[in-house]
């Protein structure tokens, strides 16, 4: 039963005990993420009954100031009875959605990271399914699932062939002008979102840049294209970055032109390198499961994956929440 459920918002930063009470493997950001504004006590929700935490719910932004950009907490107690977990998520949708999100708005995307075997085990896939149809009766709809990739110092890059030469990206119009044809016939599913809501290639080329790349802290310098050596004919770019918390490689694409030749690789080996001879202990990427050439790729370059991505969406505002 939920008449007794309390349902609210955090009441600030010395609460986040509270909602640490449960698990997921973003808990350690949360600290630093409220003392940067990316995330706010009035957008981190808790179900209680009696003090014990049965359930939360939160939201993040790229900045300070910004408005909530992705869903990415929604948890509930694994110790309760399937429906009793039901209602309680339902609680917390109904409650904190409208509080959160503007009426009239598309509510942000919701994402979670699962191990990459969520699927071959039951207990698992039995609570993250749950989640899915609780978000599912507010109107929300699957996306895509990405493979969470990661590549550690010692695991060898490839040498460069000579078959490609690369040069620092010169500005926003060089990178944009290159992402624009790539969008074109591009595996992503967020790309395919971008086009299929109405952007040009051109307009989604520019949104990512600037909703994303431009916000990177980390040095314009690493980013690369590639190019044939002997007429200087752009083949792909690579974006090495840091984001707030981990080294990525950001984005990576091969002109369709130049596409089948096994440029990927290379490309992907430079952006590896550029970051691997920065000291860092980590590179991070992603992939769309449905990206079989991509996923190949960072595969051969050594990159493992240990997670999955599951992504969520609504399509309209107004979307039922109760």
């Amino acid at each position: 039963m939920t008449d007794d459920l309390v349902v609210r918002p955090l009441a600030g930063p010395e609460e986040l005990d509270l909602f640490l009470g449960l698990s997921y493997t973003l808990d350690h950001e949360l600290a630093d993420d409220l003392g940067a504004g990316r995330r706010r006590p009035d957008w981190l929700w808790v179900a209680l009954r009696d003090g014990r935490l049965l359930g939360r719910i939160a939201w993040w932004t790229g900045e300070d100031g910004g408005a909530p950009l992705v869903l990415d907490f929604f948890d509930l107690d694994p110790e309760l009875p399937a429906d009793e977990a039901a209602e309680v998520g339902r609680r917390l949708l109904a409650t904190a959605l409208p509080a959160v999100v503007p009426a009239g708005t598309v509510p942000p995307e919701y994402t979670r990271y699962l191990p990459a075997d969520w699927r071959e085990v039951p207990e698992t896939r039995d609570r993250v399914e749950l989640l899915f149809s609780l978000l599912a009766e507010t109107g929300a709809r699957p996306l895509v699932e990405r493979l969470r990739l990661e590549w550690l110092p010692g695991t060898p890059v490839a040498e460069p062939t000579g078959r490609l030469a690369f040069r620092p990206v010169r500005d926003r119009e060089d990178l944009v002008g290159l992402m624009t044809p790539v969008m074109e016939g591009t595996l992503d599913a967020h790309g395919r979102a971008d086009l299929a809501g109405g952007l040009t290639p051109r307009e989604a080329a520019e949104r990512h840049h600037d909703e994303e790349f431009a916000h990177y802290a980390s040095p314009r310098a690493w980013w690369r294209v590639a190019e044939l050596p002997d007429t200087g004919e752009p083949v792909g770019f690579v974006v090495p970055a840091r984001n707030h918390y981990n080294p990525i490689i950001a984005y990576l694409g091969v002109l369709p032109a130049h596409r089948g030749r096994g440029y990927a690789d290379e490309i992907l080996a430079e952006g590896t390198r550029i970051l691997a001879d920065a000291g860092m202990p980590r590179i991070r990427a992603a992939t769309d499961l449905g990206n079989v050439p991509m996923a190949a790729a960072f595969a051969r370059a050594g990159y493992v994956n240990f997670q999955r991505q599951v992504d969520h969406v609504w399509d309209a505002p107004g979307a039922s929440r109760s």
